[in-house]
């Protein structure tokens, strides 16, 4: 099979174009969602829990099929994107770290088969963590480092997006903060973000744009603005 040509300009990196989608082609999880994922930005998909969230973004990278509407990558269908290429540009964080058996270093070589110690290394610091792990055992990792370690494979792909479905909610206080911080980086660097969350605070430190969900569809403008604006108070004392 031939490469699939992505084009190169598009000012939406991702979008979501009246999504639906439905279990077993019965009970519908999402109603006909639309949002766009710039480049450059961190972009939190906010709700409550059962929202429909993390089902979106599964339809991010083809993990799921919408059974209405359309994914687009810079412009073109997904489903006629080759899967593989699709994954490697637009890259998945779970909400739980998933280390692949063996070392740090064979982990990395997931998303860089070619990958030399350096260039992995080097994929380690871009994330906090020292080229010194490569020898570890993956399953010897703390969560936070676990979950940098799965950014870093992620990133040795050379993602344009990179989708997070809650990246930090079993990770404490400090290492939360320390993922948030990375995620401001990468966008800095040009790579946009698609953040899922339903921790208020969380977005108001970390979202540049901010689409918030309700029992599976697009939340009105206000009811977007009076979800965001619960606790405001309680942050600020």
């Amino acid at each position: 099979m031939s490469p699939t040509r992505i084009p190169a300009e598009s000012a939406e990196l991702l979008s979501f174009q009246g999504v639906r989608f439905a279990v077993d082609g019965e009970r519908e999880i999402l109603h006909g969602v639309s949002l766009s994922v710039a480049p450059a930005a961190v972009t939190v998909l906010a709700g409550p829990s059962g929202a429909g969230k993390s089902t979106l973004l599964r339809l991010g990278n083809r993990l799921d099929i919408p059974s209405a509407g359309s994914v687009r990558f810079r412009g073109e269908d997904s489903s006629v994107i080759d899967p593989r290429e699709l994954r490697r540009r637009v890259g998945m964080v779970f909400q739980t770290p998933v280390p692949f058996a063996g070392s740090v270093r064979a982990n990395l070589k997931v998303g860089a088969p070619q990958g030399g110690d350096e260039e992995l290394g080097r994929s380690l610091e871009r994330v906090g963590l020292e080229g010194s792990l490569l020898d570890r055992v993956a399953d010897d990792l703390s969560g936070g480092e676990a979950q940098r370690m799965c950014i870093a494979r992620t990133l040795l792909t050379h993602p344009e997006v990179i989708l997070m479905d809650e990246p930090t909610s079993a990770l404490d206080h400090e290492n939360r903060l320390g993922i948030e911080r990375l995620a401001k980086e990468l966008a800095h660097e040009g790579i946009g973000i698609l953040w899922v969350s339903h921790d208020l605070a969380q977005v108001r430190r970390i979202a540049d744009h901010a689409v918030v969900l309700i029992d599976g569809r697009n939340a009105s403008i206000e009811e977007t603005a009076a979800y965001l604006d619960q606790g405001i108070s309680e942050d600020e004392s």
